[in-house]
């Protein structure tokens, strides 16, 4: 297990460097860079997303384009100079392959610069939104799984009763209702909105946190996260549940399991010393992608709905308004993360399962 391990983990850095570079391209390609919308600022005009890149479409340096009009649409009757060292402020006064080669090493060594924009390193503004999207991340993901496994192992084992049929129902109304609709719905019933306000609407605590005892540090911390996480959890359980039903009824016909009954074993061995450790192995397969959407893109509108300043809403912000430090940590954060939560997941299999032996497969 230990080489498999190994392998694995050599495996990380060309998964890394390809994912970097193709995002790296994308971004070059994208119109509206810092230095456009620094440009807009100057000149007085909104900024956006959609700012226009004239000439080619890529921020090359002025000496590129020395003589010509100025690629950056807005920079008329700017002084050359105010863009050249807007450029240099940027970075981009190098060619791209440089950039990319400087921002690779950096990031190596787990340093990420500054944000374009704020007065603070990238691995300061990550740290401060980290414990909002862990709070919405670990409890979501704790809950649905807490919910969904026992729900679809019953629901298979009762398969056809009246127990499965209302469940399934509810099943049906958490597939069609988008998490962020239900966290409407929530925040007009129970926070203030058109009937009861037993909620609060924005953050992770109150102002007064701080001068709270322990008990009502953590009531105050639930009280926060209630609807936030009832909100995803609505839309994270039913899929869930529906796989795990299936994987469960798919054992329990096969043929092993016909043979464990007709030897007299106990209905409860039967489904959890043999059919349980087969039928959750397409469940735990799925664990780290789960756990990274509903930590990065499936809070994203929860955050931004409930006032909550997390990762999602910070790589939302980064995007828009082109601050690519910000863009290319969180991308390199979550895409490592992602790789870590793969392993940890064929690790588990083997605690599930001990019959699976990665040791014998090519990594």
């Amino acid at each position: 297990m230990l080489s498999y391990i190994f392998r694995r983990f050599l495996l990380f850095f060309p998964t890394l460097f390809g994912v970097m570079v193709v995002n790296f391209l994308i971004i070059q390609a994208a119109p509206g860079g810092p230095v456009e919308q620094a440009l807009a600022r100057i000149q007085g005009h909104d900024v956006d997303a959609t700012t226009r890149v004239g000439g080619d479409g890529g921020e090359l340096s002025l000496s590129q384009r020395a003589g010509e009009t100025s690629k950056y649409r807005g920079a008329q009757g700017l002084d050359p100079n105010l863009i050249a060292e807007l450029e240099r402020m940027y970075g981009f006064d190098k060619p791209p392959h440089e950039r990319f080669w400087q921002m690779i090493t950096r990031y190596s060594r787990f340093d990420f610069g500054e944000s374009f924009y704020r007065d603070q390193t990238v691995v300061d503004m990550v740290l401060d939104k980290m414990p909002v999207s862990i709070s919405l991340g670990l409890w979501t993901t704790l809950l649905v799984y807490l919910i969904s496994i026992p729900m679809g192992i019953r629901k298979a084992v009762r398969d056809g009763s009246k127990f499965d049929i209302w469940t399934s129902g509810v099943i049906v109304v958490g597939n069609a209702v988008p998490g962020f609709m239900f966290a409407i719905l929530l925040i007009v019933l129970f926070a203030g909105g058109s009937y009861f306000d037993w909620f609060p609407l924005r953050g992770l605590t109150s102002p007064e946190w701080a001068q709270f005892g322990l008990v009502h540090k953590v009531a105050d911390y639930f009280w926060h996260l209630a609807l936030p996480i009832a909100s995803m959890v609505i839309g994270g359980f039913a899929g869930l549940t529906l796989l795990t039903k299936n994987s469960f009824l798919d054992e329990i016909n096969k043929q092993y399991v016909m043979t464990a009954r007709a030897k007299g074993l106990a209905e409860q061995r039967v489904l959890y010393g043999h059919v349980f450790r087969n039928a959750m192995l397409i469940v735990i397969a799925g664990f780290p992608s789960a756990f990274v959407n509903i930590l990065f893109t499936g809070s994203l509108l929860t955050e931004i709905i409930f006032s909550l300043d997390g990762l999602g809403l910070l790589g939302y912000e980064a995007t828009v308004n082109r601050d690519y430090p910000v863009m290319f940590a969180t991308l390199y954060f979550f895409t490592l993360l992602g790789l870590v939560m793969q392993l940890v997941s064929d690790l588990t299999y083997t605690l599930v399962d001990p019959r699976i032996d990665f040791e014998s497969r090519n990594a």
